[in-house]
């Protein structure tokens, strides 16, 4: 812990590192009701404006770990500054990008700013007063929640009254306050641990999931039977090999594979897996379905405030149903919560596969889904905590996380392709195109139900880990797309 001194400032410290978390959560979801505006803007197709989201994803599933590790190793206060300027540098690109390949590379540059998760709550941890330290973690999660609700939200507000650019402006403005005031104000612990960063099963990941990614969202353009796309699977499946070898010979991996074999860690994970197709995909693609025409014959013309306000109900559910799925998953178990999540979410996607009648029917199942999200995510983690040994909670709880994010790059590529697979004669997607897409991702969730039924029951009480006996950042456990592997040598 952190001196006396030190601590006095931790009011300080926490509206800077709320600041910070709150550019990220922004730009999670500033983005995603706009799709459509930015695909017109930068005249691209809807398979590849995709990426702009996909990307994103994807460097921050691969580089959240990165920058937790390295902030460990060096110092949390310096690579927190370094990660905002990262979050700062690729908004100013974003702003400027004239075409979509620097907007997907701003994006990949922006997905480096995961790493303000672990760090802010490292520093947290290391800084704070111990009575302190429970509301301060709860308050910076709860304000990831809201800030990616409020994104979606204040995105068309945004564009009506300058343009889709401020999107990025303000976050990169609101970045680089914090990164001044984190340099100036946020004190340097003098916790580290030592070790060093494993660069090639980093390598590896990226390079399983870029080609995996790539293969699935030009399928539709090259054919999929086509050379290109079976030879990217087949060097998707060798790299992907080729990393869990990697990763089970490292003395200090970057995702712990031996922990993976645990029954309840890889049913959790599975179904972690499923739940970000599923989540991330329809963030994705419900705002451009409610966009479309009404021409088409199915879409509804919504402006973009207005769909984004269709899924404001999800991030609402899931906010106010995870602040009470412990005490349930206590009382009828963690196992039967995730089950019920799985199934109710389920619905969710069945009601926007086939219910295009009216826009309340999508606040509906937007709202449902919000419940089933929010079961589910609870309970897996209070499931993985109860399943390890308390050393390795954090270490599980974030590979937990993290895999969502991958499954969320996974589901919109994938949700793209099938989406885009027939367009009709103005290029728009045929309806059939969003019915079938949201019926695999419904699909997708009903496999995730029956992963859950594999979950063991855990025969242990429900762990109160005290933050003196909790890994460096246990607490990650409550941020999606978080992750703390490595945090402490075992």
């Amino acid at each position: 812990m952190a001196s006396e001194t030190r601590r006095t400032h931790h009011q300080v410290t926490f509206a800077v590192l709320a600041a910070g978390v709150a550019a990220y959560a922004l730009l999670q979801s500033l983005v995603t009701p706009v799709l459509p505006t930015i695909q017109e803007s930068l005249h691209t197709t809807q398979n590849t404006v995709t990426w702009v989201l996909t990307a994103y994803l994807l460097s921050a599933s691969i580089f959240t770990p990165i920058m937790g590790r390295i902030g460990d190793m060096i110092g949390k206060e310096r690579v927190f500054v370094a990660t905002m300027s990262a979050l700062a540098v690729g908004s100013l690109l974003a702003a400027l990008a004239s075409n979509v390949q620097v907007m997907i590379i701003a994006r990949v540059i922006q997905g480096i700013g995961g790493g303000v998760l672990p760090l802010a709550f490292g520093i947290i941890r290391d800084e704070f007063p111990r009575e302190k330290l429970n509301g301060a973690v709860g308050a910076i999660a709860s304000l990831i929640a809201v800030g990616s609700g409020l994104g979606i939200v204040l995105a068309g507000p945004i564009v009506s009254a300058l343009d889709y650019h401020w999107l990025f402006w303000l976050p990169m403005i609101m970045t680089v306050i914090a990164a001044v005031a984190a340099y100036f104000l946020v004190p340097e612990s003098p916790i580290r641990t030592p070790g060093r960063i494993s660069w090639l099963p980093a390598v590896l990941l990226s390079g399983w999931l870029v080609a995996l990614l790539v293969a699935l969202s030009q399928a539709p353009v090259w054919g999929w039977g086509s050379g290109k796309v079976a030879g990217l699977l087949i060097a998707a499946v060798v790299l992907a090999y080729a990393w869990v070898r990697v990763e089970l010979r490292s003395a200090i991996p970057l995702i712990d594979m031996k922990m993976m074999r645990l029954p309840a860690v890889w049913t959790n994970n599975l179904v972690a897996l499923l739940f970000g197709i599923g989540m991330y995909a329809t963030f994705a693609f419900l705002p451009e379905f409610v966009q479309t025409p009404k021409s088409t014959g199915y879409g509804f013309g919504s402006s973009i405030t207005e769909s984004g306000l269709i899924l404001l109900p999800m991030s609402v559910a899931m906010f106010i149903v995870g602040l009470g799925a412990s005490r349930l998953a206590q009382r009828i178990g963690g196992k039967t919560v995730v089950l019920v999540g799985s199934l109710i979410s389920t619905v969710s996607l069945a009601l926007l596969a086939f219910a295009h009648g009216a826009t309340w029917e999508l606040y509906i199942a937007t709202g449902v889904m919000g419940v089933g999200f929010g079961l589910a995510f609870s309970a897996m983690s209070s499931l993985i905590v109860a399943a390890v040994p308390p050393e390795q909670t954090g270490v599980a709880s974030g590979m937990n996380a993290n895999i969502r994010t991958i499954g969320g790059s996974i589901g919109a590529a994938l949700m793209a392709s099938v989406v885009t697979a027939s367009p009709a004669a103005d290029g728009l997607p045929r309806e059939s195109g969003y019915t079938n897409g949201f019926a695999m991702l419904g699909g997708a969730l009903l496999v995730a139900a029956f992963a859950a039924i594999l979950i063991p029951v855990s025969r242990q009480k429900t762990r109160l880990v005290e933050f003196a006996d909790e890994p460096a950042h246990a607490e990650m456990a409550a941020v999606p797309g978080g992750t703390v592997v490595g945090d402490k040598p075992e």
